[in-house]
């Protein structure tokens, strides 16, 4: 896991700092004996770090000094944080299968779960994924509950969807919720629908879901048209109004939330190898790599465009096998870190509806992270809906 090893002996101490590189590494410490637990950490700078843990101690200090308790280094460099935040996740996972976790500080990303596995489906807000091969659905990762509870809440304000949570067995004489009362929900729990237009309702919100959003505006946009056609202007009016009320709904769908079985994307960071730039991909929140992408092609490749080398080099980057949901959810938890830290570094490209990758985008993206550039905007404000004609 770890590509590089060296032997650290106090008194050539210096020899081994000039040996390690001055950039970015996840690395290791071992001791003498075999069952002593490894020190793993990264670094902005190896051997900065290094020097700072395995130098002589100064006198009258409290630093962490392992001079005389470290007998090997085994260290790989990075491009990127990003980089050694991945590999530093691999190598805890391994070297402490019990608490690497928690040595991580690990958050689960929140997800909004529709639960179409219930008789009669409902939306929740959660940290535990399910099995992407079952029939309920998760969408995310959000940046904290918070959020996500509220997109969800604001969301099913345009839908007739249950809010409640209890298995329902429908009986007429259940008096209901203040949701039912209000209009806001079908009611089946008093059978104030029948179970087939309680499903149709719940396709709209897979739909809504599924398309982010795009699926209930367009439904909007057309009723609203037909209504000015026939010149019923004050419904028209509604409707143009349910629409303004729609779009900060949408803008809190930041670009990385998607349907996590459905989500695939190609990450861009620096490399550490020399005229290149680091590939990652994520497929149903799993990531893989770093994959060396050079800038520059070999003599028989600099025909092609960059875009056509990309193609050619994404088949022979394999997706990340994953064991279990937990450690899908870790990958995802990685993934939320990264995308909503302020000042993040690299770029993250997104795949559509069919699969395919904007690969423009992503020739772009190489460029601007390959020459340090700022990275592209990508939380573009929903553009303003036309007001109804008359």
């Amino acid at each position: 896991m770890l590509t590089e090893r060296l032997q650290f002996r106090p008194e050539v101490d210096g020899e081994i700092f000039a040996a390690v590189p001055a950039a970015p590494a996840a690395f290791l410490l071992r001791g003498p004996d075999p069952a002593s637990e490894p020190y793993v950490s990264k670094t902005a700078n190896l051997r900065r770090r290094l020097q700072r843990l395995l130098s002589v101690p100064e006198e009258r200090t409290k630093r962490l000094n392992l001079r005389d308790k470290v007998r090997e280094i085994e260290y790989t460099p990075t491009g990127s944080d990003f980089e050694s935040g991945f590999l530093l996740y691999q190598v805890l996972r391994a070297a402490f299968p019990k608490t690497y976790s928690n040595r991580l500080r690990l958050r689960f990303a929140p997800l909004v779960k529709l639960h179409l596995e219930n008789e009669y489906p409902r939306a929740s807000v959660t940290t535990r994924l399910g099995r992407l091969d079952g029939k309920n659905l998760y969408y995310g990762p959000f940046p904290t509950r918070v959020a996500a509870e509220k997109f969800m809440n604001d969301a099913l304000d345009f839908f007739k969807m249950r809010r409640c949570v209890e298995d329902l067995h429908p009986d007429p004489k259940f008096p209901g919720c203040v949701y039912s009362e209000m209009k806001m929900c079908l009611a089946p729990c008093f059978r104030g629908c029948t179970d087939d237009a309680y499903r149709a309702e719940v396709v709209r919100v897979e739909d809504f879901l599924n398309t982010r959003g795009e699926s209930l505006k367009r439904q909007m946009a057309a009723e609203r048209d037909r209504a000015s056609e026939h010149l019923a202007f004050e419904e028209a009016a509604t409707l143009h109004a349910r629409l303004d009320k729609l779009a900060p709904v949408l803008q809190q769908m930041q670009e990385v939330v998607h349907r996590i079985d459905q989500m695939h994307a190609l990450i861009v960071h620096k490399s550490v190898q020399p005229e290149s730039v680091a590939l990652f991909r994520v497929d149903a929140g799993a990531i893989a790599g770093p994959l060396s992408f050079p800038i520059s092609g070999a003599e028989h490749m600099k025909s092609q465009s960059m875009e056509a080398r990309i193609q050619a080099a994404l088949p022979e980057f394999a997706p990340g096998e994953l064991q279990s949901a937990i450690e899908r959810m870790e990958h995802l938890a990685i993934l939320k870190r990264w995308c909503y830290h302020g000042s993040r570094a690299g770029e993250i490209f997104f795949a559509d509806g069919k699969g395919g990758l904007p690969m423009r985008r992503i020739v772009r993206g190489i460029s601007r992270v390959y020459k340090g550039e700022a990275p592209e905007t990508t939380a573009s404000p929903i553009p303003e809906t036309p007001a109804p004609p008359g």
